[in-house]
């Protein structure tokens, strides 16, 4: 029998924490090993047993989300999913919990409509599968520089041979989960058709297309922050929950040169100008005469996600050919793989970051054996290698 994922849920409800528990049970390959109503009875808990990823909620009494997340980040990297409602105050919070070390975001779960409960299935287990897989890592704070160093390591090192070995059995239960067979894993077909010739002419105009997932909030902003203001319009599709891309998009303005914006239907691809898809909802690019543009559409999950790179992708590829480059970063599963293959067979030059400094090596690894990536480079070096091939 194969190692499962332990997973500890941490929420002051009880109707979330029994359905998170409900939802993660369902699988295979995920064993929930406790819930709890808040951080101190969490933290008694993980001493009898450490979980493999703790899914986190922000606002609890006694002590809030933030709070312990520090304190677990800077003594016990383990893998942390934050688990956040659908509010603008919400979404600020959740992204400065990605700061101190968080892997991802996720929306609480919704029983209204039976498409929700389903998505919201596909979704919760994808990410926690994603947690499970990616790099510890430890985060410093001042205000807990009285745990000594040696104390630090040694759980550091605890929580990376733990993780070793659930990743060892990892693969084999992504492919045996239940949801694969409820909800099949469907293609971009279903938003946008593929090319069937590409003729697109080199221009003076030139496109950057921008695929990322877990591990993809740092890696843009590293990104990002060496563009400089003549750089070519970029796009972004970034796997991440509605409102929260609004407030990521918004955050990286504050610290960047170039605009960054969340993608509205209709906005003109401009240099000097990132947009970032809303999530929850497709981005496709457009082109009329000489003018880019990018459509924001609704649409079922492609690859188990909405916004999917491969439909960004793909309509870089059919609508901007030989004009584009491809840049796929760190992430879990294939999304975004066959669409920078398409790219990359209508001209457009194409980069996949380095399994070093990817948080989660999938999304790139998978493109790379397809033969996508003309480029394989540290997250460090991608801007100046997309400005240069652009």
């Amino acid at each position: 029998m194969s190692e499962k994922i332990k997973v500890l849920i941490i929420d002051d409800s009880a109707v979330v924490r029994q359905t998170l528990s409900a939802i993660l049970s369902t699988d295979k390959g995920i064993e929930v090993i406790g819930t709890a109503g808040d951080p101190y009875i969490a933290a008694k808990k993980m001493r009898k047993e450490a979980p493999d990823v703790i899914t986190l909620d922000i606002e609890m009494p006694r002590m809030d989300g933030l709070t312990f997340l520090k304190k677990l980040m800077s003594q016990y990297p383990i893998p942390v999913v934050i688990i956040s409602s659908l509010t603008d105050r919400g979404s600020e919070t959740a992204l400065k919990a990605l700061e101190y070390g968080a892997v991802e975001i996720i929306t609480k779960p919704n029983m209204n409509t039976k498409q929700f409960i389903e998505e919201s299935k596909i979704k919760l287990i994808d990410v926690v599968k994603a947690a499970a897989l990616t790099k510890p890592m430890r985060k410093s704070f001042s205000s807990f520089n009285s745990t000594p160093p040696n104390t630090i390591e040694h759980n550091a090192n605890i929580a990376n041979n733990h993780l070793n070995a659930v990743n060892q059995n990892i693969n084999s239960s992504i492919s045996n989960t239940p949801f694969n067979k409820v909800a099949p894993k469907l293609s971009a077909d279903v938003v946008i058709s593929k090319a069937t010739s590409y003729s697109m002419i080199k221009t003076t105009e030139s496109v950057i297309a921008v695929g990322a997932s877990t591990g993809g909030t740092e890696a843009l902003k590293v990104f990002l922050e060496q563009m400089p203001l003549d750089c070519p319009g970029i796009l972004i599709v970034q796997h991440m929950p509605e409102v929260f891309t609004r407030s990521f998009a918004n955050r990286l303005n504050e610290i960047c040169r170039i605009a960054v914006k969340e993608a509205a239907d209709g906005d003109s691809v401009l240099k000097g100008q990132a947009l970032i898809a809303p999530g929850n909802k497709h981005m496709l690019l457009r082109r009329s005469g000489a003018r880019y543009y990018v459509e924001v559409k609704d649409g079922p999950l492609v690859n188990r996600h909405r916004p999917s790179v491969d439909v960004l992708f793909r309509s870089t590829a059919k609508f901007a050919g030989k004009n584009a480059v491809g840049v796929i970063m760190t992430g879990m599963g294939d999304d975004g793989a066959k669409g920078l293959l398409e790219m990359k067979e209508a001209g457009a030059r194409t980069i996949a970051q380095d399994e070093y400094s990817c948080i989660v090596f999938g999304m790139p690894k998978e493109a790379i054996k397809l033969g996508a990536a003309d480029k394989v480079v540290s997250l460090e070096k991608i801007a100046q290698t997309a400005l240069m091939l652009a």
